[in-house]
């Protein structure tokens, strides 16, 4: 079984301790022992991002280009091999761990475009005989925390910006998946990224995580997970003044009324709230129907339900792989007991599932008869679990849909331009779906949201320089 240590410096190294990464379809599967760091490893990558800060930020365009496509290019060419190193250790299908190294190339191969477009503007002085130059700079030593169930996607979304804005990066994964982005490092590191820009070191939040919030040489820090966490880094980080973008929960609803395509309805359900397992942070948690279509919606989620595979990630023709771990896996039971105790009816599913390997198997589990105020609707669950909450027409509908503290992804089924257009303007949230899965996002375009899901600039898109860059204002007078 190979060791995987630490990259400080551009150089691996051997880390204090190990620990073994397990595929959660088959616990005997046991992928590798990944270096878990402390807060001097912490120290010595700041020491190597600094050091290596001032070439890279003063580097070319093209320097930024070459690495980023280079790196965009291995991803995909190696996509079938990496979405199988994926599913093996964070448990979802093949075909979605294939799709999300994909999606990794792709970010890559954009922010390579990125490089080359990072722009400012000259603007006339109200002085006679001075000009002004507004330009943007990198940030510095950023720190970058990642969460486990998009464990190449969102790296890649946090890293390429940061690279190609001329920042060096701290980069912590999550304890659960540390193969993915040790296989992401090894693969810029051969694109030619220059030692000390980018540094790995895995290793638990309460050492790692928190030695990269307190730094003071790191000047930002992008954090994805859970609200209590991401509270707690928002507070550590204003305290040092440190630049800060969180994105955290979401409890996303999917409003489906009377007019909507039933079988269109049904299939962004279903893939909206329990593909991936349900641990997407834009999963359809809250399935949100007018009284019409009601009992059909039902009737034809518990029918497709029925018909899908839970199994080992990596079998064919399975439709959902397992949950990520034991703690997960407990948590998203726990709340299947809270819903039957708050007296929502569990129409269907919700039972731990045997299987050939040893795994965590989750039956998809689908309440009804449930109300807004039920913390099964409140509390991100983060597990393949949705509620149907039963309402009177769209207003009721859109009513309750904004009836919470999270505000990332909302969606609406329907054939009504008029519903459609107002849904758009009046969903609190800060993407909006329409006969669409409140899940699945391009990578070109902002992605974020409103009240407890997100805060700071957006990722993604043209919008990310916000956050890896800062503003300069520049006057000059010609002697």
């Amino acid at each position: 079984m190979s060791k995987h240590g630490l990259f400080i410096g551009g150089e691996w190294h051997k880390a204090e301790s190990y620990a073994p990464n397990r595929n959660p379809s088959d616990l005997a599967d046991v992928i590798g022992d990944y270096g878990r760091g402390t807060a001097a490893d912490v120290d010595a990558a700041v020491d190597a991002a600094a050091a290596a800060f001032v070439a890279w930020s003063h580097s070319t365009p093209q320097q930024r280009f070459d690495v980023l496509d280079g790196a965009g290019d291995e991803l995909l060419a190696r996509k079938e091999e990496l979405g199988e190193l994926l599913a093996r250790e964070e448990g979802k299908t093949r075909a979605e761990g294939v799709g999300e190294v994909t999606r990794a190339g792709q970010v890559f191969k954009f922010f390579a475009g990125e490089a080359l477009r990072l722009t400012g503007e000259k603007v006339a002085s109200i002085r006679p005989g001075v000009s002004v130059e507004v330009m943007r700079e990198p940030v510095g030593i950023v720190g970058l925390i990642t969460p486990w169930n998009f464990p190449m996607a969102i790296p890649a979304w946090k890293i390429a910006p940061a690279l190609a804005s001329g920042n060096c990066i701290v980069f912590k994964p999550a304890d659960l998946v540390p193969a993915s982005a040790w296989a992401l490092v090894d693969i810029l590191d051969g694109a030619g990224l220059p030692k000390g820009v980018l540094n790995l070191v895995m290793g638990r939040g309460s050492v790692v995580g928190e030695a990269i919030l307190g730094h003071p040489k790191i000047a930002a820090v992008s954090f994805t997970g859970s609200v209590a966490t991401g509270r707690h880094v928002a507070a550590t980080c204003a305290g040092r003044l440190a630049k800060v973008q969180l994105e955290m929960g979401g409890k996303n609803p999917l409003l489906v009324l009377d007019d909507a395509d039933l079988d269109v309805a049904v299939d962004c359900a279903v893939q909206g709230a329990f593909f991936s397992t349900g641990q997407r942070c834009t999963a359809s948690s809250r399935l949100i129907v007018t009284e019409a279509i009601h009992d059909r919606f039902v009737a034809k989620v518990t029918e497709t339900l029925q018909g899908l595979v839970v199994d080992h990630a990596l079998k064919a023709g399975t439709h959902i792989g397992p949950v990520v771990d034991e703690a997960q896996l407990t948590q998203d039971l726990d709340y299947v007991a809270v819903g039957i105790r708050e007296g929502a009816k569990l129409h269907w599913g919700g039972e731990r599932l045997n299987r050939e390997t040893e795994g965590y198997f989750l039956q998809p589990a689908l309440f009804t008869e449930t109300t807004n105020a039920m913390r099964i609707n409140r509390e991100e669950i983060f597990g393949p679990i949705a509620a149907v909450i039963r309402v009177k027409d769209y207003e009721e509908g859109l009513m309750v849909a904004n009836d919470t503290e999270f505000g990332l992804s909302a969606g609406i089924c329907t054939t009504s331009l008029k519903h459609a257009e107002h849904f758009q303007r009046h969903s609190q949230a800060g993407m909006t779906m329409v006969n669409l899965p409140t899940a699945g996002v391009d990578y070109h375009v902002p992605f974020g949201g409103r009240k407890g899901s997100s805060y700071g600039p957006r990722e993604q898109g043209r919008y990310a320089q916000e956050f890896y860059t800062t503003v300069k204002t520049s006057y000059v007078r010609p002697l």
